[in-house]
């Protein structure tokens, strides 16, 4: 009897741990939707909060935002294009990859590991649809068709397109968000079904020369919008920024503008040059009526407005893609993400571009998404960098983080589960000197200071409380207590050390002189 009794609890309890696992069996592999727009700041984004997003709301990006997660302490390891892309990519550092510069940098090797490439060969179908960059053909995708035209970052009307790195198109009707935007969707509805996905989303908009789409050119027209607090900033106490070529006043040109020349030009070579007037600081007007601080606030509605134009456009083909997978029962098994490249300026400090340590192109926006797994309408202060984004969707998706990846999967903020506590976040940027003379610089950001070192034609220091002077406006380098800057720069010895980027000064500026012609994947024939 006493048998038999102990018998029917083992078979219980078997029967029980059946029941519990069955579940976890059936359960479904994690779909990935990645949405990448170029240079579209977190301030352009109302889930942030800011004035100028207010008056140009962004409901669909603030749909993933408030069914999952706002980031607020996201950062860029290497504010620009291409090497952001690269850094999220494989899950490394600029230094490490080898594409740290869009500008005689190479192209990006694609023979390395890239998060897409551990998707795939984990049984997802993967795709890559809009902006790439990078040069070389896509590695790690089932499917890509990026933007290849204008040295690789495309142009808003009549696009190039390389499909599966073989055949070019051109588009001569739609807008490139908006191919993109039908590209995305087509993607989807062609896939194989029975296959989880992992879809790389990515848009030109609102990169310069911001031509939005023709059914916004009425947006925002019957307002403008309130200048930044820094807008008027005259860089006291920061050489490395008074000596910047990526002024709204100065250094817009005719072409950003959408100024057309007054005559038919012979060639194409006269038409480039008159429409870039103004890069390098060249004055010119509209009209010799309008001068001084008229001329300033001119250029930059001008800006602005275009800008957030191409904003709107994106936005909506965001919506697109979240009712799709709300409409195909998709929306409960697939982690959405958006972000951008980077951060950007929108009148901050008086600047269009990016490229600076300073706080709005170094913090990127970053929603993400998943039910089931992140709480919607959840906020996180936690530091974050592009490089953590890799190793976090491999993480989501239950699969092993490769350990050659540099970045540390942030899932665990969302889980309860423990998060590395990262003391601060690394950032370098190469580039000298065009386009903007961005001054090369390294430098690192705890939650209360940001201490930056401009080392290429200057030996300068900068630091800022970030609590007391969140605009960034006040250098206190020379007046800060001597504990407190060696205290900082231990730190930062420390990571550089951690990263593998412990180079000399010398060292340094070889690799911002080192040039290496890109290539570009390109194709002559265009299929019409």
């Amino acid at each position: 009897m006493r048998h038999t009794f102990y018998l029917l609890i083992v078979l219980i309890f078997l029967s029980s741990c059946g029941e519990t696992e069955s579940p976890q069996k059936d359960k479904k592999p994690l779909n990935i939707v990645y949405i990448m727009a170029d240079d579209l700041a977190y301030q352009a984004i109302s889930a942030y909060g800011s004035e100028i997003s207010k008056l140009a709301p962004t409901p669909n990006i603030d749909r993933i935002a408030n069914e999952g997660a706002r980031m607020d302490a996201v950062y860029c390891t290497n504010s620009i294009c291409g090497p952001s892309r690269a850094s999220i990519l494989t899950g490394k550092f600029s230094h490490v990859n080898g594409f740290y510069k869009n500008v005689d940098g190479g192209d990006f090797d694609g023979e390395q590991l890239t998060f897409p490439k551990v998707f795939q060969e984990n049984g997802y179908q993967t795709a890559v649809i809009g902006k790439w960059h990078l040069g070389t053909t896509p590695t790690g995708f089932d499917y890509s068709k990026v933007l290849i035209n204008w040295g690789g970052q495309g142009t808003y009307f009549k696009p190039q397109f390389c499909v599966n790195g073989t055949d070019t198109i051109q588009e001569y009707k739609r807008h490139s968000t908006k191919v993109i935007e039908d590209d995305c969707i087509d993607w989807l509805e062609s896939r194989d079904k029975d296959m989880p996905f992992m879809l790389l989303y990515q848009f030109k908009a609102p990169h310069r020369d911001w031509r939005p789409d023709s059914i916004y050119h009425d947006l925002f027209t019957d307002f403008d919008f309130p200048l930044p607090d820094s807008f008027n900033d005259d860089y006291e106490g920061r050489l490395a920024a008074s000596e910047n070529m990526m002024e709204i006043e100065n250094h817009l040109n005719r072409r950003d503008m959408k100024q057309e020349p007054p005559h038919a030009l012979p060639t194409r070579k006269d038409s480039m040059k008159w429409y870039a007037y103004g890069d390098r600081g060249q004055f010119w007007t509209p009209n010799d009526s309008l001068q001084g601080e008229e001329l300033k606030y001119w250029k930059y509605q001008t800006y602005i407005k275009d800008y957030l134009r191409c904003v709107a456009g994106v936005d909506r083909a965001i919506g697109t893609l979240l009712d799709y997978l709300e409409e195909n029962g998709l929306a409960e098994n697939t982690l959405v993400v958006y972000t951008s490249d980077q951060g950007f300026y929108l009148g901050e400090h008086g600047w269009f571009d990016k490229r600076w340590m300073y706080e709005e192109s170094f913090k990127m926006p970053f929603v993400i998404k998943c039910p089931g797994i992140i709480e919607p309408g959840t906020t996180s202060d936690q530091m974050i960098m592009n490089v953590d984004f890799a190793p976090t969707l491999i993480d989501f998706a239950g699969l092993d983080v490769p350990g050659e990846m540099q970045g540390t999967s942030f899932k665990g903020v969302f889980t309860e589960e423990e998060v590395p506590n990262r003391e601060a976040v690394y950032y370098h940027y190469y580039e000298w000197p065009i386009w903007h003379k961005v001054q090369p610089h390294y430098g690192i950001r705890t939650d209360k200071y940001k201490l930056m070192h401009f080392y290429y034609s200057m030996d300068e220091w900068e630091l800022y409380d970030i609590e007391s002077d969140p605009q960034e406006m006040h250098n206190i380098y020379n007046e800060a207590p001597e504990e407190l800057i060696l205290d900082l720069k231990q730190k930062l010895e420390h990571i550089r050390m951690d990263y593998k980027d412990d180079y000399s000064i010398n060292e340094m500026k070889v690799m911002t002189d080192t040039v290496i012609k890109r290539v570009y994947n390109e194709p002559n024939k265009v299929n019409k």
